[in-house]
């Protein structure tokens, strides 16, 4: 592992070297030194380091002269430098590897836009530079992106005995977080970890600790979750944590997809294990399954592939998420009379949430803005189409699986109604408290939030993946659930 650090003077970019800590590599990005320099870069240093000054004319800061520029990477190989970084395009690239025949040496080229065609044929030519090291990083707008870049290793180990060539191969941006994760298995030479110094990079203790990062081999299983947006998803913690606890060697990452054929291109190349959906997949990619458990097909949107034997087969564990945490307050309410549920929403969330409400024979009415949308998840419950917000006194339990407009915390899809019911259950875990639930405590009502769903759900996953539970409250503990 490599973490890319950066500062405004050399004191700032030293006292940065310095603390990193369970890395190899350091690499000194001098580029954004307002006045880079070799010695003051490598001074008092403890470990290997690569000594990058990055032009602007490749997404670097350095805007002075190409010589200024050669001198400060000629100057830090002098001094020890374990490795400098030079651009592909440098007019003194060519000059530097042949002067150090090669090593010490990372020959870079970093493609910003859409891929282009010929990135084979410019792989082929940074590979045949004689450098120590072939690098090159594209920036990926989709998970098929990435597939790309990663198929350039061949599915072959690099090689990392003196004097033989390796190699890094870099998806840049969060659709490429799949090629930084499984460096490994694209045979790189190291990863690259860091605090966003280039788009896409992972932090270094995430990457040990969620991603297990130096357990990862070619034959770690890949599991994931796929959705757009992702990178917030609180899953890969837990999957992690699993993965760890019960000793299992898999991986679960953070897929961006353009769309649900971009994903299934990506799932299928690299061959993954299993995949949790999210928003706005869990109908669009029923079709990719070869089959469909029974409650998938009656809710009509999964939330789960099992990816196994060269057949996908879909599930909807949303159903048990929801139930498990509102049979628990179910039980503290008095008996009484049918539960009045209204739920807000009408998309794949809703429709499980419609499912396990129809098996609690629930009196269900669903409040949406789309009212055919509205009466397609009300025949699920077998309930009503209500207007949004519901009236004053019409539910006993309000269930929100809208993502509303703005910043939940702020916003509410109740804003000016009544919270007169007794229980009021947000499917949204970000933030942990929305506007909803903080009005609805303030209300006086019992409240659910989305964590306790997406623990429950998540758990049911586990087990379907791996024929294991995962132990009682790790999965509660590590999406930091009190």
């Amino acid at each position: 592992m490599c973490v890319a650090v950066t500062g405004r003077t050399m004191t700032d970019i030293r006292a940065n070297r310095n603390a990193v800590e369970g890395a190899e590599l350091v690499e000194m990005r001098l580029d954004t030194v307002d006045r880079p320099d070799a010695a003051g870069a490598l001074e008092g240093r403890r470990g290997a380091v690569i000594v990058t000054c990055r032009a602007a004319w490749e997404g670097g800061h350095f805007t002075g002269s190409e010589e200024e520029r050669q001198r400060i990477l000629e100057d830090a190989l002098d001094r020890g430098a374990e490795y400098v970084d030079v651009e592909a395009r440098a007019a003194f690239a060519g000059d530097l590897i042949r002067s150090r025949r090669g090593r010490n040496v990372i020959l870079s080229s970093h493609i910003y836009g859409p891929p282009p065609s010929d990135l084979e044929a410019q792989w082929a030519a940074l590979q045949a530079s004689g450098a120590e090291i072939a690098k090159l990083a594209v920036e990926a707008h989709s998970l098929t992106d990435t597939l790309r870049v990663m198929a350039l290793a061949d599915g072959a180990r690099a090689e990392t005995t003196p004097g033989s060539q390796g190699r890094v191969l870099i998806a840049m941006g969060d659709a490429g977080a799949a090629s930084r994760i499984l460096a490994t298995r694209l045979g790189n030479a190291w990863t690259y970890a860091g605090d966003n110094v280039a788009p896409g990079q992972i932090g270094a203790r995430r990457l040990l600790d969620e991603f297990r990062f130096r357990h990862i081999t070619s034959d770690t299983a890949v599991f994931g979750v796929v959705g757009n947006p992702v990178m917030h998803s609180l899953s890969p913690v837990m999957h992690n944590a699993g993965f760890r606890c019960l000793g299992i060697d898999a991986v679960y990452l953070p897929l961006l997809a353009a769309d649900a054929a971009d994903f299934v291109r990506f799932a299928k190349g690299i061959g993954m294990a299993g995949v949790s959906i999210t928003a706005p997949f869990k109908v669009a990619l029923m079709e990719s399954a070869d089959e469909l458990d029974p409650l998938a097909t009656r809710v009509g949107a999964i939330n789960t592939l099992d990816m196994r034997d060269g057949r996908w087969r879909g599930y909807n564990t949303d159903v048990h998420g929801f139930t498990a945490p509102l049979l628990r307050r179910l039980a503290e309410q008095p008996a009484g009379r049918k539960l009045r549920a209204s739920l807000l929403g009408a998309g794949g969330a809703a429709r499980a949430v419609a499912v396990a409400l129809a098996d609690l024979d629930a009196d269900v009415t669903v409040c949406a803005r789309r009212p055919e949308a509205a009466h397609t998840i009300a025949e699920l419950a077998g309930g009503t189409v209500g207007e949004l917000p519901p009236a004053r006194g019409s539910w006993d339990l309000l269930v929100n699986s809208t993502s509303w407009d703005g910043d939940a915390a702020l916003n509410s899809p109740m804003a000016g109604a009544a919270l007169d019911g007794r229980l009021v259950y947000e499917l949204l875990y970000v933030p942990a408290v929305t506007r909803l639930l903080a009005d609805a405590r303030a209300a006086g009502c019992t409240t659910i939030g989305g964590l306790e769903m997406l623990v429950a759900q998540a758990e049911k996953q586990f087990e379907i993946w791996t024929g294991q539970a995962p132990p009682q409250g790790l999965f509660q503990q590590a999406a930091g659930q009190p």
